[in-house]
């Protein structure tokens, strides 16, 4: 399933998933995964959590990225999460339509592949499309 954090920037999303991240890391028994636009909490993570830096990866569409997520579960059958930060940089660039598409071809991403994903959209959750309430969780 998919679990959408939403909400302005500096009110704590992004810490909020760390901790997310570093609880299922401590009793997980399959992989624990963070991806982020840049490294700056890869030491915030506990060490079982794997860290995927995306900087040098071009994903400015929302199917690159969805090929990307599907290239991490092809690596490695037993993810439970994968946590994702950063995404408002695909996300700033489509329309509200797309992104509706975009959040439920995820869904149905994780749901064959059996595990959750949970992503930071920096967007006040009743600014989000309605179609995506159900996957908004509150900070």
């Amino acid at each position: 399933m998919v679990k959408i954090l939403a909400g302005e920037k500096g009110e704590g999303k992004t810490k909020k998933m760390i901790a997310m991240a570093n609880e299922a890391g401590k009793t997980a028994s399959g992989s624990i995964v963070f991806v982020d636009d840049d490294n700056s909490h890869m030491y915030d993570l506990h060490y079982s959590v794997r860290f995927v830096d995306t900087p040098e990866f071009i994903m400015q569409d929302p199917q690159v990225f969805r090929g990307f997520v599907c290239g991490i579960l092809s690596q490695n059958s037993d993810i439970e999460t994968i946590y994702i930060d950063g995404l408002n940089h695909i996300v700033d660039k489509i329309s509200d339509v797309d992104f509706v598409e975009f959040i439920q071809a995820l869904d149905k991403t994780s749901a064959e592949a059996k595990m959750d994903m949970v992503m930071i959209i920096s967007r006040k959750a009743d600014l989000l499309p309605q179609e995506l309430s159900q996957y908004i969780v509150t900070v």
